[in-house]
């Protein structure tokens, strides 16, 4: 009998034991469960505020000249690069169905639709290519109105006290498409971009004779305002070295001007005044490890 009741007291032990086990097991599920949502729930609370606030380092360009910062946010990103690697890319219906598309410069999407695509959210248009977008305004700021622009260049050119001969140039595109929103680089990021350039490569951007890309204020861009980005028609920092690489036109557009790697070596190689594309890309493939970013057209091994 006493055999019985010890039996029987190991066995409520023992159900009290697993009864324990399994109430610690929940306690801890709920605790992470409540844990991740808060994390989830923070995020989302943080690209609410960062929507509401706009990206600092962009201002835009007003006649009455009201300080508004870039107000735009968006999940999933695709990047079209202006490269020839984007002709017969057929990249159309993957591009147009992404939340944001990021364009340069004057890359025009008419005649060229199926490969990249018929959207534009943003367009990041060099200092030099503004005269380009202003002999086709019609096209750019008034069919393209619902467009962002955002521009970047020197602060000689940028300059707000009327001697800024391209800020000028866009103040009366402000004034003559008032509903178009153009943006320009403040001088703060510009310098900024520097520094990233630098604490990327260990060189002093200005004392080596380079200019950064447009490609590069491009993805800085990116990354301020995208959970994630498709890069398309972008070649890595490796491609032109390699012996069966392709040979294609520099912009897609322009199909007799100078091949693609020839221009970077070009670029990569001269002393004064050179855009540095290929170490740019170098760039990338690094922050490709710590953000979400994928390359197509062509894929990159990272």
């Amino acid at each position: 009998m006493n055999m019985f009741f010890l039996g029987l007291g190991s066995a409520q032990s023992l159900r009290k034991s697993q009864f324990f086990r399994w109430l610690c097991l929940i306690s801890l599920s709920l605790t992470l469960l409540l844990f991740w949502l808060g994390q989830v729930i923070k995020r989302e609370r943080f690209h609410v505020s960062l929507h509401n606030r706009g990206l600092t380092g962009y201002a835009r360009i007003t006649p009455d000249g009201t300080d508004q910062l870039l107000d735009l946010y968006c999940h999933r990103c695709a990047f079209v690069s202006s490269s020839g690697q984007m002709l017969g890319a057929a990249a159309r219906e993957e591009i147009d169905n992404t939340d944001c598309v990021i364009r340069m410069n004057n890359a025009p999407t008419v005649g060229y639709e199926k490969d990249v695509g018929s959207l534009t959210t943003v367009r990041v248009v060099s200092h030099t290519s503004v005269p380009l977008l202003i002999r086709n305004e019609h096209y750019y700021f008034r069919q393209s109105a619902n467009t962002t622009y955002v521009f970047w260049g020197p602060e000689r050119n940028m300059r707000q006290d009327g001697k800024g001969k391209v800020y000028n140039a866009l103040l009366k595109i402000t004034k003559k498409y008032p509903e178009v929103k153009i943006y320009a680089v403040t001088k703060e990021k510009i310098e900024y971009c520097d520094d990233v350039f630098q604490n990327e490569t260990g060189k002093n951007r200005m004392k080596t004779g380079a200019f950064l890309s447009t490609g590069f204020f491009t993805m800085i861009l990116a990354l301020d305002m995208c959970d994630s980005v498709n890069v398309y028609g972008m070649i890595d920092n490796n491609y032109c070295s390699r012996a069966n690489h392709s040979v294609v036109p520099y912009h897609y557009y322009e199909s007799k001007r100078i091949n693609e790697c020839r221009m970077y070596n070009v670029h990569e190689n001269t002393k004064r005044g050179g855009h540095r594309f290929i170490t740019e890309k170098a760039i990338y493939a690094k922050w490709a490890t710590r953000h979400k970013m994928e390359f197509k057209n062509p894929s990159w091994k990272i």
